[in-house]
């Protein structure tokens, strides 16, 4: 059995781990301390959250002329820093990683989280050495990935890639270097902002995601 794709790409936060907890608490505390209105939910949450993340930070009312956004990040990334410890990885995660090993497929992680944040993430959960190559930002200002993307691309320029993702911004990062795209609902964008996605797959969970996998993509 050998599947249709030569890569499989992954996203991090919000596909590989279940941060979306970590990422309101974190900038509730922001809101909060500036007298801003909080995020009440879940929900609320994924509906609001976007790319780059300096217009999801307007969206919720900052003033950069009080507060410029490189001011904001690393304060919003100290308290991620803390706030993610108690992240798990997503349900069924590892069982999907597991299986794309046994088709021997190779595996890769392009995040728009800070290279050594994302890394020692990866290394905390004891899966860094499961992927044939990481690529994160060189800076905290989570912007977009779609440089990275491309430079993906260039350098595999024979690749036939599934970039597996959770928001809006990892479909445009498909797009952006060729690849098909699954989307998987639970991360940090609503199932409906996800159906918005012209030509991305969009599934509840990596259990329905593996079953679509198996019968359509291996031959």
């Amino acid at each position: 059995m050998k599947s249709i794709y030569t890569d499989i790409i992954w996203d991090f936060n919000g596909t590989i781990i279940d941060d979306v907890e970590a990422g309101i608490t974190s900038v509730n505390k922001l809101l909060f301390d500036r007298g801003l209105p909080v995020i009440q939910d879940k929900e609320s949450y994924r509906r609001l959250f976007r790319f780059p993340i300096i217009e999801y930070y307007r969206s919720l009312g900052f003033d950069f002329n009080a507060e410029p956004y490189e001011v904001l990040a690393p304060l919003w990334v100290a308290e991620y820093l803390n706030n993610s410890k108690s992240s798990p990885l997503r349900e069924e995660f590892l069982e999907v990683l597991e299986k794309f090993s046994e088709l021997s497929l190779p595996q890769h992680v392009i995040s728009a989280t800070e290279i050594n944040m994302l890394c020692r993430q990866l290394e905390d959960f004891g899966i860094i050495d499961r992927f044939e190559s990481v690529s994160g930002l060189d800076n905290i200002h989570a912007h977009s990935k779609t440089e990275l993307a491309v430079n993906f691309r260039n350098s595999h320029k024979n690749s036939h890639a599934l970039f597996i993702g959770d928001t809006d911004h990892d479909f445009d990062t498909a797009v952006a270097m060729g690849a098909d795209c699954a989307l998987i609902c639970g991360g940090h964008n609503s199932k409906e902002k996800l159906l918005s996605c012209k030509g991305a797959l969009v599934f509840d969970s990596f259990e329905d995601f593996y079953a679509y996998f198996c019968k359509n993509c291996l031959i």
